[in-house]
């Protein structure tokens, strides 16, 4: 049995990050997966296209087909996953002709409702889908990473000589020209302090020393624990709002506090206080930074929290276990062990949970779920999909959630 994984690239992050990893997973449930590049030429993607009947599955990563090509690969594969870590259905927030685009929001909406299962790497992108498609087919699977990949920062220095750090694709360095006086101000409260950018291309920020590292796959994870500090910023867009934080949890898993504006998903990973600091002003960043870079204790300790965070929540070995259910299941639904499970929702909390208690995103509308309190829930469990138990309440079976 084999899944075959249509990449943009087969370098990009989120086919390093959100394909890749699943393999040997995928492996130990009996299914090959296989990675390859859409061809550019059409001619030859169009063999591409014909030839995905062959095998059992097709994922399609963040790629907008032309609506014709995405005919014929539903009508060639057996079953179509999509995958997405961007809100696609719009432009980027660098983008010259803005971020509105009525091609962009049809064929994104196209792919979602040609697909045999959508997976999206946040809560926003599985609202915005499930609204538009309903939540059966919609899986929340959040980008996740290797921390046995990750040595941990020592946080040795103090003071002079503290290093930031940034890492990313060169089109997302607009980001850091528009934090430029943020970083100037921190570095003329602290002596020496320098920003690590690890990219293919490298900025000019004046006030700030730059250190320019090469991207290699092979390296990148020492380059972050050889820093003290991880940055993150993003536009406060709907574009950010679709985000799914992967430089943060990297930064995380390499055991560096992290200082970034309180946007997106920002808002969820990073812990103000505890895992690093959410600032927006100049003077808010020069102060985390100088707070942190004057003490090395406070970089470890919120560093060891951080990287405790990730492992628990948004490790590899955590979700691999998730991901390829999903897939699998939908690939041979009759042998498949995963299940969904009974989505109930707690009377006056806005999260949804399961029948195991964990919380869940589901979309709202009248029919859905009200329980007091836990030990409802609880007792709950038990009862079966789409059983009424009175005119005002009954349960609702989702495939689609997300565990905290």
């Amino acid at each position: 049995m084999k899944l075959l994984a249509l990449v943009e690239n087969l370098e990009d992050a989120c086919c390093r990050y959100r394909v890749r990893p699943f393999g040997p997973a995928l492996a130990e449930l009996g299914i090959q997966l296989e990675i390859t590049a859409l061809a550019r030429p059409t001619w030859r993607r169009i063999g591409q296209l014909l030839q995905t009947g062959q095998v059992q599955g097709v994922l399609l990563q963040r790629k907008l087909l032309p609506f014709w090509q995405l005919v014929l690969l539903r009508r060639r594969a057996k079953k179509l996953i999509y995958d997405l870590d961007d809100a696609l259905f719009q432009r980027d927030s660098y983008h010259p002709k803005g971020p509105s685009s009525w091609q962009r929001r049809f064929a994104f909406w196209a792919t979602a409702w040609a697909s045999d299962a959508v997976l999206v790497g946040n809560h926003f992108l599985w609202q915005r889908v499930a609204k538009a498609i309903g939540p059966q087919r919609v899986y929340c699977v959040p980008t996740c990473v290797d921390c046995r990949r990750y040595p941990l920062a020592e946080h040795r220095q103090a003071g002079p000589g503290v290093k930031l750090v940034w890492i990313g694709q060169a089109r997302n360095l607009p980001s850091l020209n528009a934090i430029q006086e943020h970083l100037a101000e921190a570095a003329h409260r602290v002596a020496g302090l320098s920003l690590r950018v690890i990219c293919n291309q490298f900025p000019h920020l004046e006030g700030v020393r730059v250190l320019p590292y090469r991207w290699s796959e092979q390296t990148e994870t020492f380059a972050l624990a050889e820093a003290d500090i991880g940055i993150c910023w993003l536009p406060p867009d709907t574009w950010s709002l679709g985000k799914c934080g992967l430089k943060v949890l990297q930064y995380m898993a390499a055991g560096l506090p992290v200082v970034a504006n309180p946007v997106g998903i920002h808002r969820e990973l990073i812990q103000h206080g505890k895992t690093g600091f959410l600032a927006e002003t100049p003077s808010e960043w020069a102060w985390a930074i100088q707070k942190l870079a004057n003490y090395p204790k406070l970089r470890r300790r919120m560093g060891r929290t951080a990287r405790s965070r990730v492992e628990q929540e948004y490790d590899l070995t955590r979700w691999a276990p998730r991901w390829t259910q999903i897939v699998a299941g939908l690939l041979r639904p009759s042998s498949s062990p995963w299940q969904p499970r009974v989505a109930l929702r707690v009377k006056g909390k806005k999260d949804w949970h399961d029948s195991e208690g964990d919380s869940v995103f589901v979309s709202t509308g009248r029919d859905r779920p009200t329980v007091s309190n836990k030990e409802e829930l609880s007792e709950l469990s038990e009862l079966r999909p789409n059983i009424r138990r009175d005119s005002e309440q009954f349960v609702y079976t989702t495939q689609s959630f997300y565990s905290f």
